[in-house]
């Protein structure tokens, strides 16, 4: 799997690279000491292989720096890949971590009115509003999009909408902020992703690896 061109793979900061180094680790790669250093303030880090290297950039970047070639290989959820779709990114393999879900959210004193059913044009804030768009457009509702890059569960309460569309974890931080789940609108996983240009002039090498991920992510479920 060797080549002189480096290799560069891109992780998501956060509670995913928590998650995801014990695999990266699993097929032989070692960032450097800087990595996990909490007081480092790089981005770009050697590894145990030469030709090898870690950026480590945020979730929703993560897709568009292998769409565009700027790495070759990543780790992005699904909520992030369907909402850029990106059609230069090939998505081989789910790595079985980042377990959440999409979903709706309004306070609790819009109880009475909890129905999507009956809905036909809403306001919401959030950070993904093409999939946002798309699930309400197939439910037939009409939806104003606002796009926010976090901090959702503030908006309903300070007037900017009634309802909001975000992930859901534990449910805690709606729950601390007075809101509730409506409706679930998508599972979501972590994936492996590749620059589908550069799996087609270095398939030796890409294959290799998306071989190695794929028996680390076996190994860990055995």
């Amino acid at each position: 799997m060797s080549s002189t061109e480096e290799l560069v793979i891109a992780l998501p900061k956060g509670r995913i690279l928590k998650e995801v180094m014990p695999l990266v680790r699993s097929v032989g790669i070692e960032p450097e000491p800087a990595f996990d250093d909490p007081d480092s303030r790089l981005l770009h880090f050697k590894t145990n292989h030469p030709n090898i290297s870690i950026i480590r950039v945020r979730s929703f970047d993560v897709a568009t720096f292998v769409a565009f070639g700027a790495a070759h290989l990543g780790v992005a959820g699904n909520d992030v890949l369907l909402e850029h779709n990106y059609s230069e990114i090939y998505a081989p393999l789910d790595l079985d971590i980042g377990h959440c879900y999409l979903a709706i959210a309004q306070p609790k004193d819009l109880q009475d009115d909890k129905d999507p059913n009956r809905w036909s044009h809403v306001r919401i804030a959030t950070k993904y509003p093409n999939l946002t768009h798309q699930h309400f457009a197939s439910q037939g509702i009409q939806a104003e999009c606002i796009k926010l890059s976090g901090a959702m569960e503030l908006a309903p309460g300070l007037g900017l909408c009634r309802r909001i569309v975000d992930l859901v974890s534990s449910g805690a931080t709606l729950k601390a902020n007075g809101l509730v789940e409506v409706e679930k609108i998508l599972d979501i996983t972590s994936r492996l992703v590749v620059n589908r240009a550069a799996l087609k002039t270095r398939p030796v090498e890409m294959n290799g690896w998306i071989e190695k991920f794929t028996e680390a992510v076996n190994d860990r479920l055995a």
